[in-house]
Parts: C-alpha cells; sequence; structure tokens
C-alpha cells in the first residue's frame, strides 16, 4: 500500500470515527432533552380535586399580585415543597369565595393581610366578595402585625378586627406620586418634542415639566378624593364610625399606635398570632392544642363548585383586555387588537353566544389599535348585546374600545376618561455628538423622508402636520364617544380634553351607565337576552398547559421575569415599566395621562 493509501484509510477511519462520536453524541443529546421534558412535564402538578375537611377556615393572605384572570401555568402556583401559593387571578379569588359560601366544611375566613397587591377596583371587588360571603352567617376574622389603607379596607367587613399589640394601621388619607422626566433628559440633552391635544392630557408632562400642572393637579385632586370618599364610606359603614370622624383622624394624625386603632374603633383587639389562633380555635369549638384545619386560596381552588353546572347551550362570552394597547398579537398582560379583535368576532360570529362582556382593565396605548378594537366592538353590538366592564383602570384607549358597547359597567373608584390623544418625539442628536462622539449623516430621496428620526428635531411645517394628525384623531375620537353614549360632540370635548374621572363622577356624568363589577356585567347581560340558564366561555383562550411550558423554554415573551419584578418591587413596579413604556410608544397615543402610585 501507498503512502497516500496509506493516509487514506487513516482519514477515513478517523472520519468514520469523528462521524460515529458525533452522532452517538448528537443522539445522546436528543435522549438527554426528551428525558428532561419527561421529567419536567412529570413535574407538573396534577389537578386533583381537593375537598376541605370537616370545620375548616379558608385562608387569604393575598401576598402576591392580584391579575384580572389566573394564569394557565402549570408552574404558576406550585412549588417543591408541596405549599400553593394562592391564586393570582381575581376570578379565582372570586369564584373561591362563592363556593366557600355554600361549603358546609368551611366556617369561615382568616383574612391575613398587611398590604393589597391590586388596584383600587380590584380591591374593591374581592370586598364585595367578602361581604357576599358574609351574608351567609359565617364569620370574618382579619389579622396583620400592620395594615395599610386597601389592606384595612378589606380588614374592615370583618367580624372582629386583630391587631399585633405593637402594629398599626395606616389611616392618613391617599396620595399621589408621579415621577417627572425633564431634569434627566436635559443632562442627557435629549428633546422631547410634544405633539397632544387636551389641557389635561398630562402622559407627557413627565417629560416636559418637573411638577404637574395647573390642570393636572386639579384631576389628580378630584379623583383621588372621590377614591377616598367611597373607601371612607365603606369603612364607616362597617366600622359604624361617622365619616367625619374618620376625616378627623387622618387630618390630626390621631392613629398613631395600637393603641390609637383600638380607641378609635378601628380594631377590636390587639393580639399576637397565638392569641389569634387560640380565638380561632374557640370560635370554631376546638381543643387548645389541636390544630385548626386552614385552607390556602391555592389548593381551595380545586375544589368543584357543590351544584354540577348544566352544560347549557346558551353562552355567554367574557372577553379579557387586560393591558397596554398596541397592535399585534398581546397576550394575556397587554391587549394586541389583533388578538382581541378576533376573540370578540369569533364571539359574534357564534350563533350559541348569546351576550358579550368584554372586560377592559388598561391605561390606553395605540389609537390606532383602539379603534380597529372599537370597530369589532360595533359590529358585535350590531348582532348581539355586548357589556363593558372595567376593572382598575379604562382611560383613554381603554375607554375608546369601550364607548361603543350597550352598557359599560364600573366600580366607583374604576379610573376612566381619559378622552385626549398624544404624540411624543425624541431629538437624541446632541446626546449622541456630545454624550458619545456619535455624528449621524442622512441621505434622503425626498425632503422629510427621514420624518420621525431620533436623530434630528422637528421642523416647523413637519411639527404642525403632526399635530394636525393629533387633532384629527382626537375628533374621531371625540365622535367615536358621542355615537356611543349618544351624546353631543360638545358635551363629550366639554368632559374630556384628557380629563381622568372616577367611576363614581363618571356615572354621574354619563360616561358609564352603572356601578358594579364583573359578576354584575354578567347577570345584565342574561338579563338582557332572557335567560337564567346559560355557562361561561372566556376569550382569548388561554395556552394549554404543556403549551405554555413549551413557550417559557423557547424564551417567547418577558413574563416571568415581569412576574419576578412585579413580586420584587410591589406597587414602584408600576414607576419602572412606565418609563418603559413611554420610551417605546409608536404614533398617536390614546393613553392615561401617566403612571401612577396610590397609597
Amino acid at each position: 500500500m501507498n503512502t497516500f493509501a496509506l493516509c487514506k484509510t487513516v482519514h477515513l477511519a478517523s472520519m468514520k470515527n469523528f462521524l460515529t462520536s458525533f452522532l452517538g453524541s448528537l443522539a445522546a443529546m436528543f435522549v438527554a432533552s426528551l428525558l428532561f421534558i419527561f421529567i419536567i412535564v412529570a413535574l407538573i402538578p396534577e389537578e386533583k380535586q381537593f375537598k376541605a375537611k370537616e370545620n375548616s377556615v379558608l385562608h387569604m393572605k393575598l401576598d402576591k399580585p392580584v391579575l384580572e384572570r389566573g394564569s394557565n401555568n402549570p408552574f404558576e402556583n406550585f412549588s417543591f415543597d408541596g405549599e400553593n401559593s394562592m391564586p393570582v387571578g381575581l376570578d379565582d379569588i372570586i369564584a373561591n369565595l362563592e363556593k366557600a359560601k355554600a361549603d358546609s366544611n368551611i366556617r369561615g375566613i382568616f383574612l391575613e393581610i398587611s398590604t393589597v397587591n391590586a388596584g383600587m377596583a380590584t380591591t374593591e371587588e374581592i370586598r364585595n366578595a367578602l361581604l357576599d360571603f358574609k351574608s351567609s352567617g359565617k364569620f370574618i376574622y382579619a389579622y396583620s402585625e400592620v395594615m395599610d389603607h386597601k389592606a384595612y379596607y378589606l380588614a374592615s367587613v370583618a367580624d372582629r378586627v386583630m391587631l399585633n399589640p405593637q402594629g398599626l394601621i395606616t389611616h392618613a388619607g391617599l396620595s399621589a406620586q408621579l415621577m417627572f422626566f425633564k431634569g434627566m433628559l436635559e443632562k442627557l440633552e435629549v428633546e422631547a418634542q410634544i405633539f397632544r391635544h387636551g389641557k389635561f392630557k398630562s402622559a407627557i408632562e413627565p417629560f416636559m415639566l418637573d411638577k404637574m400642572s395647573e390642570a393636572n393637579r386639579e384631576q389628580v385632586e378630584k379623583y383621588l378624593g372621590s377614591l377616598w370618599a367611597h373607601m371612607l364610606q365603606g369603612i364607616s359603614e362597617s366600622r359604624k364610625i361617622p365619616v367625619e370622624e374618620l376625616m378627623k383622624m387622618a387630618d390630626d394624625m390621631r392613629v398613631q399606635n395600637a393603641g390609637d386603632c383600638m380607641k378609635f374603633k378601628l380594631a377590636d383587639d390587639t393580639l399576637y398570632k397565638d392569641q389569634v389562633l387560640a380565638e380561632l380555635r374557640t370560635k370554631l369549638g376546638i381543643k387548645e392544642n389541636k390544630k385548626i384545619s386552614m385552607v390556602e386560596l391555592g389548593k381551595y381552588s380545586k375544589t368543584p363548585k357543590g351544584k354540577k353546572e348544566k352544560l347549557s347551550q346558551k353562552k355567554i362570552a367574557v372577553i379579557y383586555a387586560v393591558g397596554d394597547i398596541n397592535s399585534g398579537e398581546g397576550n394575556d398582560e397587554s391587549i394586541g387588537s389583533e388578538r382581541i379583535s378576533r376573540a370578540i368576532r369569533e364571539a359574534r360570529l357564534d350563533s350559541s353566544v348569546k351576550a358579550i362582556v368584554l372586560r377592559v382593565n388598561s391605561p390606553g396605548g395605540s389609537a390606532l389599535a383602539s379603534d380597529v378594537m372599537w370597530r369589532e366592538v360595533v359590529l358585535a353590538r350590531a348582532s348581539k348585546p355586548i357589556i363593558v366592564s372595567m376593572g382598575d383602570v379604562a382611560a383613554s384607549g381603554g375607554y375608546y374600545i369601550s364607548c361603543g358597547a350597550d352598557r359599560i359597567f364600573a366600580q366607583p373608584n374604576t379610573i376612566t376618561g381619559s378622552i385626549g390623544v398624544f404624540g411624543m418625539l425624541p431629538n437624541m442628536q446632541k446626546m449622541f455628538a456630545n454624550k458619545f462622539g456619535i455624528t449621524i449623516d442622512t441621505v434622503n430621496t425626498n425632503k422629510h423622508s427621514d420624518l420621525g428620526s431620533v436623530f434630528r428635531s422637528v421642523s416647523e411645517t413637519e411639527g404642525l402636520v403632526i399635530q394636525k394628525g393629533v387633532e384629527d384623531i382626537y375628533q374621531v375620537f371625540l365622535h367615536r364617544v358621542a355615537a356611543g353614549r349618544k351624546m353631543s360632540v360638545a358635551a363629550v370635548d366639554s368632559i374630556g380634553q384628557g380629563r381622568v374621572w372616577s367611576g363614581a363622577d363618571a356615572l354621574n356624568l354619563g360616561l358609564v351607565d352603572a356601578l358594579g363589577g364583573l359578576k354584575d356585567a354578567i347577570k345584565y347581560a342574561a338579563e338582557k337576552v332572557g335567560t337564567k340558564e346559560y355557562r361561561i366561555i372566556y376569550l382569548p383562550k388561554q395556552k394549554k398547559p404543556f403549551e405554555e411550558f413549551m413557550s417559557e423554554l423557547k424564551g417567547e415573551g418577558e413574563d416571568q421575569a415581569r412576574q419576578f419584578l412585579r413580586n420584587e418591587l410591589g406597587d414602584q413596579y408600576t414607576m419602572v415599566l412606565g418609563f418603559r413604556k413611554l420610551c417605546a410608544m409608536k404614533g398617536v397615543q390614546a393613553r392615561l395621562p401617566f403612571e401612577f402610585i396610590i397609597n
């Protein structure tokens, strides 16, 4: 054998060994991947039914963010220590309270909360559900070391409110904090070029001012006062304390410690946790050292309803529209015009769906995307009743997609209105040149080809064109609302201009028809079509558990990262996300005037 043949033989042998090794490794990786998936799937908790033991107490902590709709993620409420966290869906919480009301094994509720990571209207719906539970004659005990305003608003419905002897109930009145970025932009040499209609349309104020304008302050004081008045009225009715007295307590800073909470009747007892548990044992009639059967909300979600529902052929479709409004698909936490339009269309064309309830919880967003969904609402209204149920916020674009409905329900503390539009175009030319030494050169085929570029300022002529576009969209918005609410355009404009209203004020102004929650909207929809027997379908359809898991493996979306930030930052998450949203805006916006925190 010559040298060439020998080298060729060695080369072929080496290649064969390499291929064998490579293919073997590839096969091993494939098998390992399959094994990994099978292991993970095996870890997905089985949806076994749960039945509470006799003489049990439903334990409510509300220590996780409360979203509109419970997640279909199989790991959402799962942990390796065998404990389930509470369901993060308002729908889950309300359903659990309804089941517990009729469950003979549930004697009462132990409400153990310090804060409520939810909006004002969501808190209102939970409170109303607690009041409904209490009408059964079962007890509610509330306890905490400290309680903020929303936590106490819920706790005030309890038969007994118990507080740690060194604890405190916050009672100082509501406060709203707004963040302004003008100084930061000046330091970065970024020019915010603003286009808006509406003296109250202050979504862009953080980029042009260092404090609230007088118009903005006026509207914040108005709706904040409305929210506080409603909260005080609820506390007054539950605790039998006059509203005037509650106001004086806050103004005079009378509530400074647990003793004051007792003195002014905000609390019934000051007890340590072991003493509270002893009180619960006495209430349940069990021995001193016997363990109390506490049922967490997450576990109780697996309890079937007492009566098996008839599979009626008549359906009411509940469509969730939650989050910022944009074009495209979106997800359970953001409104994509394609996804929501498709859901409304599906319900409209389904002859078994007799009515539609659109649940809106949105500060608004893209004006174009809002108009796309408004069209589907109007088409649906022509063929069957469509009712809107507003959550914490249904403002600007959120109101845009609501105004075409037959009837609108809102909570007294829903934030709505904000009928106005704006646009913002940052000019970052100086920042890039002076801060980073980066210059930009441009070639255009026409005079205004680079209109919209962040690397130059808008000319006077271009500014007039953009402003006209904003004005035109505002006029369209006014006419949409006027037609839907059967008002004159002038009347809508007088309460528009971007102004924000509470649900209670919006009712008086004719922007909403009734005060109530999702349950009230569904009940009205059933009455509207004259049926007592119906079943509810929920749209858009959520992904099946395995699809959800595979989506997360593929890294689709930012849901897990956002969930982590929301859990860690609590209310402050709103501010962080708000700046990100404003920087990512495209096109003319119909959006709530600002990101805010109420506490």
